[in-house]
């Protein structure tokens, strides 16, 4: 009897295998016959599922940029429920904006990979579509995160706080990466407090 095979179980596991070579060795090595020597398939395999590079990285980037965006979405409603200037609000925003960060294992690949694609985006038009989405979703997600925290400031200071909140956090992403020794999880969390102590409570 054949067996029958989960193609989004297995698309899943393709897409691991390509987060865990661009953690190790970056995005150049994830070529299809790397990916399917990671996965433990044969490269015909994943060309059942990818027709070829390009669409298993774009797959890829989408994936990455559906988990972060589906962990900052799933914590917004605690944000914007909890009472203005409470411990519950402060968790709540600190557990939205962590999604985005290498807090743990599981967050660092994906930040990796995520930050990995979005430059590479500058010179492979192919994954252009998926970086601004990419944007569009945390920047949306930032942008609740101020007025909820700032409800009574104009549009324009609204607009610059995201910025500025955004930038805060790729730079802590960023920096967490190439200095994971020093930038590790409670020093990423205390850089994010200080940084709302400025935005409102």
């Amino acid at each position: 009897m054949p067996k029958i095979v989960d193609p989004d179980a297995r698309r899943r596991e393709v897409v691991d295998a390509v987060l865990r070579i661009i953690a190790v060795d970056g995005l150049e090595r994830a070529s299809l016959r790397e990916v399917a020597d990671e996965a433990g398939l044969a490269v015909g395999s994943v060309r059942h599922y990818f027709a070829g590079s390009e669409e298993l990285l774009t797959f890829t980037f989408a994936s990455v940029v559906d988990r972060i965006a589906a962990r900052m979405e799933d914590s917004l409603p605690a944000v914007e429920a909890a009472a203005p200037g409470s411990p519950a609000r402060r968790a709540a925003v600190l557990t939205l904006l962590g999604g985005v960060l290498p807090l743990d294992e599981e967050r660092a690949v994906e930040a990796c990979a995520w930050m990995a694609f979005r430059n590479a985006a500058r010179i492979r038009p192919f994954l252009s579509a998926e970086a601004d989405r990419s944007h569009r979703q945390v920047a949306a997600a930032a942008g609740r995160v101020v007025a909820a925290l700032m409800p009574e400031e104009p549009q324009e200071t609204l607009v610059l706080e995201a910025e500025r909140l955004l930038a805060t956090l790729d730079g802590l992403c960023m920096h967490a990466l190439l200095q994971p020794a020093w930038m590790a999880a409670d020093m990423c969390t205390g850089v994010l407090e200080r940084h709302l102590d400025g935005l409102g409570r």
